[in-house]
């Protein structure tokens, strides 16, 4: 069976992974860009950055995936769902490159776009919206997205395999925060650090057996 990942999830130190309030103009809110500085410098995200650590773990973003699970706040800002023209932050050629399901309470019809990628709009249960972007992923690992709020239920509902996880070192003070409610991790994933020279620390959570 395929597995479900995380990748490039971006946090601070004190666990927040978005600021607030999420705009069309701040997507993260006051949180800005500091959560993913580390992750712009790299040579994955831009040809003339670097090929450290912060390089390799970027990379694994992408190879294996065969469909995407997003929350709505991932989709777009705050009332999205009543502009029948928005296609979501990326443009017309999204970099997801997969079928990518976004969760609302508001379904609409799918959105394809260029570059392979197709926007589904679902209202499920984490474990539905998994059994759907599986059978359209075939063999290929399913990617949850984000935002913060879909990751932790899917935590919750113990369906992700793998979850890498940076800690940037900045506070935020507020925001949503990912680990709340999510106690004793630990004896669910085998946990590993790295630390880069850019300051941030890669934690890497692979489910035990």
């Amino acid at each position: 069976m395929s597995r479900t990942r995380i990748h490039n999830f971006a946090i601070s130190l004190d666990g927040f992974a978005t600021g607030e309030p999420q705009t069309l103009e701040s997507p993260f809110g006051h949180a800005g860009q500091r959560l993913h500085a580390w992750m712009f410098a790299t040579r994955w995200w831009d040809e003339s950055g670097g090929e450290g650590v912060d390089n390799a773990f970027a990379q694994l973003h992408g190879p294996g995936i065969g469909a995407e699970i997003m929350g709505a706040n991932k989709f777009g800002p705050p009332g999205w769902q009543d502009d029948p023209d928005w296609t979501g932050w990326w443009g017309p050629h999204p970099p997801f490159h997969t079928p990518t399901y976004v969760l609302t309470h508001r379904p609409r019809p799918s959105l394809e776009m260029e570059g392979g990628t197709t926007f589904h709009f679902l209202e499920a249960t984490p474990a539905e919206a998994l059994a759907v972007a599986r059978k359209a992923a075939g063999e290929s690992d399913v990617r949850i997205g984000g935002g913060p709020t879909v990751v932790r239920e899917f935590l919750a509902a113990g369906l992700v395999d793998h979850m890498h996880v940076v800690q940037v070192p900045v506070l935020l003070g507020r925001g949503v925060r990912l680990w709340d409610g999510l106690e004793s991790l630990e004896d669910t994933f085998a946990i590993e650090s790295v630390s880069s020279p850019s300051g941030v620390t890669h934690l890497t959570f692979t489910r035990k057996g």
